[in-house]
């Protein structure tokens, strides 16, 4: 397998656009075609790191590909931990958190919690399309509980305004009061919280692994 019939593959896969793509990368529709036809050279990191993620695959397979690159067989996951979904996480703005498990589950290879308690993860579901094509509506998603984000521009799951809770890139600036909830959909517009309703806002975590059902 060559990396032209991986990407082209990968990202019909997804269901996702050239365009799409060339947005959340930062780059022309023609750039993304051109990687696809097989030139990928003189790429910078910054673009590698964003076309994996939209892509959902590890950086290694692009940084590292020769045409003798091989895919290593899969291994199958030994050790496995079942995880209840817990309710669903809007992709949009003012929706309630509402903890209504249904029964469903996912199962999850342990490795994937990196060493951490289960007891620090749970489960949502992503209900919208304002973080489309990252996330889309039905998307599972684990999330580590953490009350603060590491960096702004983190995406992470918020809770604001009368309880309603949100998947999000976050924006902030240290010391100022103010926080922006920013779709990754460019058909939604961003939300300035400030002021006193900064203080009715959680972060209740930062998503870890995307579960996707392809149809």
């Amino acid at each position: 397998m060559n990396i032209q019939t991986f990407l082209f593959n990968r990202r019909n896969e997804l269901g996702l656009t050239l365009k799409q793509v060339a947005e959340y990368v930062g780059v022309s529709e023609s750039t993304v075609s051109r990687w696809e036809s097989g030139n990928i050279s003189n790429m910078k990191r910054n673009r590698i790191y964003s076309l994996c993620k939209i892509l959902q695959i590890d950086p290694s397979i692009i940084m590292g590909w020769s045409d003798e690159d091989q895919y290593t067989p899969p291994k199958l996951a030994a050790n496995t931990i079942v995880l209840p979904v817990i309710g669903e996480i809007a992709a949009g703005y003012n929706e309630i958190a509402i903890e209504d498990w249904t029964g469903e589950t996912v199962e999850i290879p342990l490795s994937y919690l990196k060493g951490r308690s289960v007891s620090e993860f749970f489960v949502l579901k992503v209900h919208g399309d304002s973080m489309y094509p990252l996330y889309h509506s039905g998307d599972k998603v684990l999330i580590l509980k953490q009350n603060a984000l590491s960096r702004s521009g983190e995406i992470g799951a918020i809770i604001y305004g009368d309880n309603n809770a949100t998947l999000k890139k976050i924006e902030y600036a240290e010391g100022q009061p103010w926080m922006k909830l920013i779709p990754i959909n460019p058909n939604y517009p961003p939300l300035t919280i400030e002021g006193e309703d900064l203080n009715a806002c959680e972060i209740i975590g930062i998503p870890k692994l995307l579960i996707r059902e392809i149809q």
